[in-house]
């Protein structure tokens, strides 16, 4: 593929960033807590979210290992990074969740397969190919920030996670209001931590393809924390007033 029709591939994905971001303002995400019927078939919770994520494990390898600079130092070090991600988002996370008999609808992994195909691509061919990083890239400013950054979102995303699950003790059922940590400043700071991910893989890999993931992220789960956010406050009259819902102090 030629490198003008990448780029249009990268446009492509900030342009899907705007009706993301439109429609979850006003139409939440049919899943979870905000899961309703009326959006077709539905398959269970936990299996959606292994169909939907785990083309982030394996195309994007399919894809990186195409590229002629993939045995160098610093793309291994990118692919480990994205690895580190969705190896737990596909078969860790799905595993550990409480999802009881929760479904979602089938579009809602269909939807995020078709995204991970266009966005797994760009990411991998630039890291694999189209980007020139020689090692000392390891001690650049961007490697450095943009890698703390990942990972302290990463740690953030996963400890929350951990959060939500232990909310209920076993056979209780429900929802409760999540206290401590990060969850003392917003309602989603799981969705918080994976913005600061892919802001910090942006950052780390200084690349278009990764500037267009990070506002694909902030497009799509700002609103959802929003939703979120909104959800709690309906439903508890005690839920913290001076909570916001993902950036803390702000938003």
């Amino acid at each position: 593929m030629r490198l003008d029709t990448y780029g249009w591939l990268v446009l492509l994905e900030i342009a899907l960033a705007v009706p993301t971001l439109l429609s979850l303002v006003f139409i939440p995400a049919p899943y979870g807590r905000h899961e309703r019927k009326g959006w077709g078939p539905t398959l269970p919770a936990r299996i959606g979210w292994i169909v939907m994520e785990s083309p982030a494990v394996w195309w994007f390898v399919l894809v990186y290992f195409q590229g002629a600079r993939a045995l160098e130092p610093v793309p291994l070090v990118f692919l480990a990074m994205w690895q580190l991600h969705y190896v737990y988002r596909s078969f860790v996370f799905p595993f550990l969740l409480r999802a009881g008999g929760r479904r979602m609808p089938l579009m809602v992994p269909v939807m995020a397969i078709l995204f991970n195909l266009l966005n797994n691509y760009v990411n991998a061919r630039w890291i694999s190919a189209f980007g020139a990083y020689p090692t000392a890239w390891l001690s650049s400013w961007q490697f450095l920030l943009g890698t703390a950054l990942f990972l302290g979102g990463f740690a953030l995303n996963v400890t929350s996670d951990r959060t939500l699950r232990h909310l209920r003790a076993p056979g209780e059922t429900g929802y409760k209001i999540p206290r401590g940590g990060a969850f003392e400043l917003v309602t989603a700071p799981n969705y918080l931590g994976e913005i600061l991910e892919w802001t910090g893989w942006a950052i780390a890999t200084w690349s278009p393809a990764g500037l267009a993931f990070a506002i694909y992220t902030f497009a799509n789960l700002a609103p959802r924390a929003l939703s979120h956010h909104r959800w709690y406050r309906e439903r508890f009259p005690d839920y913290p007033a001076d909570r916001k819902a993902i950036v803390p102090f702000l938003l």
